[in-house]
């Protein structure tokens, strides 16, 4: 399968159990990581129109770099502990940012982005990335998202990213 297949009209949870489920036949180890993670980011925005911005920042041992993305041009490198990825990456947890202006330390690479969310990706307890989302509306991202997209970075971390520390080449 070199697509994904979801109506635009169904409910957004629908959509992310369809996205899931379609992931998992889309991406598979045997190919490169940058494909992979290229396909997935594309796999989002596509389904979801509320994100405009969808990318992977990988972690190199030091901070958190720009990996395959689709959007706007973007930050290319974030210190952990700073912005909502930096934190998010160094808290090891999803962080949701309903309004990004009333957010301390908010990085913005695009100026337009008012809402976001950023998922830690972990791998044998070790930090591999974060997922970030953007939106240009407020209040875009809730539990749903939170549910749906810690489990795509599960799988991804499971079963799409190589098991040492191969990303760190990539740079």
């Amino acid at each position: 399968m070199e697509e994904i297949r979801i109506e635009k009209h169904l409910a957004e949870e629908e959509r992310y159990r369809l996205l899931s489920s379609q992931l998992k036949s889309l991406l598979t180890k045997n190919d490169n990581l940058i494909s992979n993670l290229s396909n997935c980011t594309a796999a989002i925005k596509d389904v979801f129109d509320k994100a405009n911005w969808v990318g992977f920042y990988l972690f190199d041992g030091d901070k958190l770099y720009l990996g395959p993305f689709q959007g706007k041009v973007a930050c290319t490198r974030i210190e952990m502990g700073k912005g909502v990825c930096g934190t998010a990456a160094e808290n090891r947890e999803t962080i949701i940012v309903p309004d990004v202006d009333k957010y301390p330390g908010h990085i913005a690479c695009d100026s337009g982005s008012r809402s976001e969310i950023v998922i830690p990706i972990m791998k044998s307890d070790n930090l591999f990335g974060v997922l970030d989302l953007d939106s240009y509306a407020l209040n875009s991202f809730g539990e749903t998202d939170k549910k749906y997209l810690e489990e795509i970075c599960k799988f991804l971390s499971e079963e799409i990213f190589p098991s040492n520390n191969q990303h760190k080449k990539l740079k």
